[in-house]
């Protein structure tokens, strides 16, 4: 069994995986200074875009290509690889098709979406700077409104404005975008996986309280299972889980694709923000909580090995913590330590300075009392 993976950034968290299923990994990478590049069993520099590594998939006649790519830019692209190899050389590609790829990366195409199929989501509309009128006005209301880019991602371009003075100074950088109704409440996250039409719902992860400050997700404590007060979780949870299944399956997405959405503490709704068809940021928590590595499941689907009723059967409910730490004295931020070893226990990820302790807890108090004997939660 081969498979090429594109991209070597997060080939680290699937090394191990490929080693123990026997499977030759094949990497293709444009960057030839990736300290992960040594992990695989053989490799190929290419030019940025998919042309090159489209090549090795057929030159090597792999089973199954997964990209490893964890932002928004080259989607369409790998979109329009996959179209070419499955069709014409039956080679699976673990990604959405070109028509998600392209509903995905463009925030205005996801909103007009998300109206179309009746799914929550805040108020909005598309902005230029002649627009200055339409968003004093809102303002004046005392309405807090969000700024972004069409296209972007991990919150660049995105500014949350309460005056006038705020959308001047963002039009100074921008020409347009789109502007969102600030909700205040609990931020959320779902991934969801989906491959030969059937969809499995993971775990909603709690990724702190929306700010008007605008503090990015990764530097907030997040939790698992979502946990928000004075409400009925249970039934909160499965509502997000079908609102997951709901847009995988009337997109199409394919692979693993993460939904972000805000819970409206005013009007106890759930709001759906963007889709993002590609590994996140939260996968380490959903593993913590679930038992599931989402990039393990990337390969078993490009092996032909993936069953979605046994996924659903090896789903756990452990109770699960994400902090970030800076930097922190360990030897285990490598590839050998990324599976939490029992029911109680820890792994170390991310870059340096920006590290991050991410706890798996049989409950939450024994998650807590971890991170307190790691002295990193007070």
């Amino acid at each position: 069994m081969k498979i090429l993976f594109i991209g070597a950034r997060l080939f680290d968290d699937v090394a191990l995986y490929t080693k123990k299923n026997c499977i030759k990994s094949i990497i293709s990478e444009s960057n030839a200074q990736s300290p992960n590049l040594k992990l695989a069993d053989s490799k190929y520099i290419v030019s940025r875009g998919m042309e090159e590594p489209m090549k090795i998939a057929i030159q090597e006649e792999v089973e199954g290509v997964v990209p490893l790519i964890g932002i928004d830019g080259p989607l369409i692209e790998v979109a329009t690889m996959k179209k070419k190899l499955e069709e014409e050389y039956g080679i699976p590609v673990v990604a959405s098709p070109v028509s998600a790829a392209r509903t995905c990366v463009d925030k205005f195409k996801t909103k007009e979406f998300f109206v179309k199929n009746n799914i929550k989501t805040p108020e909005y509309f598309k902005i230029t700077e002649n627009d200055h009128e339409k968003i004093k006005q809102k303002i004046e209301y005392n309405e807090p409104m969000v700024l972004k880019q069409i296209e972007g991602q991990g919150g660049s371009g995105i500014k949350i404005i309460s005056s006038i003075d705020h959308s001047e100074k963002y039009f100074q950088e921008f020409e347009n975008g789109v502007a969102e109704k600030f909700i205040e409440g609990p931020e959320i996250s779902i991934e969801v996986l989906r491959w030969n039409g059937k969809t499995v719902p993971l775990v909603p992860v709690y990724k702190g309280e929306t700010t008007l400050d605008c503090i990015h997700p990764l530097k907030k404590i997040k939790k698992a299972p979502l946990n928000i007060n004075n409400i009925n979780n249970e039934e909160n949870n499965r509502k997000i889980q079908d609102i997951a299944v709901d847009i995988a399956e009337k997109l199409g997405l394919e692979g693993t694709a993460d939904i972000d959405l805000i819970f409206n503490t005013e009007t106890q709704e759930n709001n759906v923000i963007e889709i993002n068809a590609r590994p996140s940021g939260t996968r380490y928590l959903t593993n913590a909580a679930t038992g599931v590595n989402i990039m393990h499941e990337l390969i078993d689907m490009a092996s032909g090995n993936w069953n979605d009723l046994k996924l659903k059967n090896r789903i756990k409910n452990y109770s699960a913590l994400e902090i970030p730490v800076g930097s922190y004295i360990s030897n285990k931020n490598n590839y050998k330590f990324r599976e939490f070893s029992n029911e109680n226990s820890w792994i170390i990820h991310g870059p340096n300075n920006y590290e991050r302790i991410t706890i798996r807890g049989e409950t939450m108090a024994k998650a807590v009392k971890i991170a307190e004997d790691l002295r990193i939660l007070k």
